[in-house]
């Protein structure tokens, strides 16, 4: 009614965030959305405005909501909302006796519009639902997910969503000869593991895969170097979301049914101080043959990813996209605001993933791999040496990896936003989930483009 309207007019000038209209049999709440240059950002606006509604669904005890669009706006608006909405429930609440108590009522989010196709509200569901794999994967603790309880995780994935997979044992590692993984776990009592996933539909429309490769250490005190800083391995539990990352993003390109064949690598260990630990001065053979001058113990994740990705060369990709936790430099640099990337693919697939970065707010920056870099990482008595020394801390744990591939490839740190510990709008508390939503986007736009 006009009192209504002017009502809602009036929260708008002074800068409502939300507008509330009660009307006994339902509420009506108007999410204002300020248009930026960037479309991009205002879809981030609308993300936000979506979880900023959590607390009324939780305090009401809503459990479904309705979004549609009031007055001529973008149908990826309505979209954006729905995602933040949806997101900002989450809750890790395995651990908790209150758990019914603090978990979201919310069951049902309808988007309201004649323009928007099932499948991309379907696509979004899907989505969503592996973003909370993977934030529920991370937040486990390493006493409830050690390497072999990690590749189980992915086994039940696959097995839901339609994908295959086969894990190795640690005999078969040794088979192989992975040094750089066998390394790592030599300071741990329980065994590594390294699972290789494949989505490949019957009608894939890439003739060579893509490979996603993920760090898996399931837990990080350092090895022998141990982490020297205060409260510095409270939050170590999260060093395998590049893992849980890749292994949902194959979940939900298999159960949405995207046609592209791709193929997921996950090396898994913790990395522990045991009397067998490997050592500062050690030399590993990886598995590709380099020899490696070990120089601080706590640099593991390259050491296992070195392996995974020389692996990645038996499937001749197209393109290999490798997510880690990997340095505190790339973190110290831009925050969790953001992904620092570098690699050897081509500049026109580096437009099309930052440009997925901005859609789905999980931007990309590009870190320089010039060769002064690499010569921060030559050994004196081995091929390289696993540290570089005080500067470019990320960029030389790109440089390292690029010894180990000979394809277009990415690398993406996302030691910033994987695992944060302030609650940031819709990503929430401690697991993110970062890099699903982008592989997702990414992935599911070069099936159409192929």
């Amino acid at each position: 009614n006009k009192e209504q309207v002017a009502y809602i007019h009036k929260q708008i000038k002074q800068k409502s965030s939300v507008i509330r209209i009660n009307q006994y049999d339902r509420n009506i709440l108007f999410l204002p959305i300020e248009k930026k240059t960037d479309s991009y950002q205002t879809a981030e606006l609308a993300r936000k405005a979506g979880d900023s509604i959590v607390s009324f669904v939780k305090s009401n005890d809503v459990d479904e909501m309705s979004i549609a669009a009031n007055g001529d706006i973008d149908k990826s608006l309505l979209l954006a909302a729905a995602e933040g909405l949806a997101l900002g429930t989450y809750r890790f609440l395995k651990y908790r006796k209150d758990e019914p108590t603090e978990k979201s009522p919310l069951k049902s989010i309808t988007v309201c519009d004649a323009t928007i196709k099932d499948s991309e509200v379907e696509n979004l569901s899907i989505v969503i639902e592996g973003v909370f794999r993977a934030r529920d994967l991370v937040n486990e603790p390493v006493n409830f997910l050690n390497a072999v309880q990690l590749s189980e995780a992915f086994k039940g994935l696959g097995k839901e969503a339609g994908f295959s997979i086969k894990v190795l044992d640690k005999a078969a590692i040794q088979k192989l000869g992975m040094g750089g993984l066998l390394a790592v776990n030599f300071g741990s009592i329980d065994p590594p593991t390294f699972s290789i996933m494949e989505w490949k539909p019957a009608k894939a429309v890439n003739s060579k895969p893509v490979v996603l490769v993920g760090k898996g250490v399931v837990y990080d005190t350092g090895g022998l170097s141990l982490k020297p800083t205060l409260n510095s391995m409270d939050s170590m539990k999260c060093d395998m979301a590049g893992s849980a990352a890749v292994a949902c993003t194959m979940f939900a390109l298999a159960k949405a049914g995207i046609p592209l064949h791709t193929v997921a690598l996950v090396p898994s260990t913790d990395n522990r101080p045991d009397g067998n630990a490997y050592t500062p001065g050690d030399i590993i053979k990886m598995y590709n043959g380099l020899m490696v001058e070990v120089l601080n113990t706590d640099a593991e994740g390259r050491m296992i990813l070195g392996d995974a990705l020389s692996y990645a060369k038996k499937y001749n990709p197209q393109l290999v996209i490798d997510l880690a936790t990997l340095t505190g430099a790339a973190a110290t640099a831009i925050g969790q605001y953001g992904i620092v990337y570098m690699g050897t693919a081509s500049d026109e697939v580096k437009k099309e993933f930052v440009k997925s970065g901005e859609e789905v707010y999980e931007r990309l920056v590009e870190f320089p791999m010039w060769d002064e870099y690499d010569e921060l990482i030559k050994s004196e008595i081995a091929d390289i040496k696993n540290v570089g020394g005080p500067v470019g801390g990320a960029i030389t744990a790109g440089m390292f990896l690029k010894h180990f591939v000979d394809y277009p490839w990415l690398h993406l740190d996302i030691a910033g936003p994987a695992f944060i510990h302030h609650p940031d709008s819709y990503r929430g508390r401690n697991a993110t989930g970062t890099g699903v939503r982008l592989l997702f986007n990414y992935l599911s736009k070069l099936a159409k483009k192929s």
